[in-house]
């Protein structure tokens, strides 16, 4: 059980250390580390991002807590997965914070921001073609085609109208319900 455990500190901890962008820039690194380690099965992975989504919190400590507990099987592993994925940003927050906040307009930090920024929104897509699979989109042509189509006309909604997010979320679920 501690091999377990150790093992769900060096991968989260990976995972915090170089989790830039949030939880879903995050989510490539983390199915690379869990699922590439053979720990959960993409399905499951799949599922865990599904839950993590439709709980409060963020994703990433939202699919760390879940993905702790599967793992070791123990409320242990969620709270060592939780606490490795939090700790190197909340220190690197701690620490980095002051320094930015006294040079802010340092053409330094400047750089740094702005050469961040599209590294975040390449991250962002990396996730959102993970998520393109099989288990999210149907393995026939046609539920690929029905929730294609989802997809896109709850990107539409989102995007084009002022309609909240969360009907969009229930709409586009009661049409999955009906439709498959």
């Amino acid at each position: 059980m501690i091999q377990t455990y150790l093992k769900l500190i060096w991968a989260y901890l990976k995972i915090g250390l170089f989790g830039f962008g949030g939880g879903y820039a995050m989510l490539s690194l983390v199915q690379r580390e869990i699922v590439g380690s053979g720990w959960i099965s993409s399905q499951t992975f799949t599922d865990i991002v599904a839950i993590s989504q439709m709980t409060p919190g963020p994703i990433g400590i939202n699919s760390a807590t879940y993905i702790g507990y599967v793992v070791s099987g123990s409320v242990w592993g969620s709270i060592i997965a939780t606490l490795t994925v939090v700790a190197p940003s909340f220190i690197l927050v701690l620490i980095a914070s002051r320094y930015v906040s006294n040079h802010s307009q340092s053409p330094l930090i400047i750089g740094a921001f702005s050469g961040l920024r599209p590294v975040v929104v390449g991250l962002i897509a990396s996730a959102a073609l993970l998520l393109i699979n099989s288990e999210n989109f149907g393995i026939l042509w046609n539920e690929r085609l029905i929730s294609i189509i989802i997809c896109v006309a709850s990107f539409l909604i989102t995007y084009f109208t002022k309609i909240h997010p969360i009907f969009v979320i229930i709409l586009a679920g009661i049409s999955g319900f009906f439709l498959f």
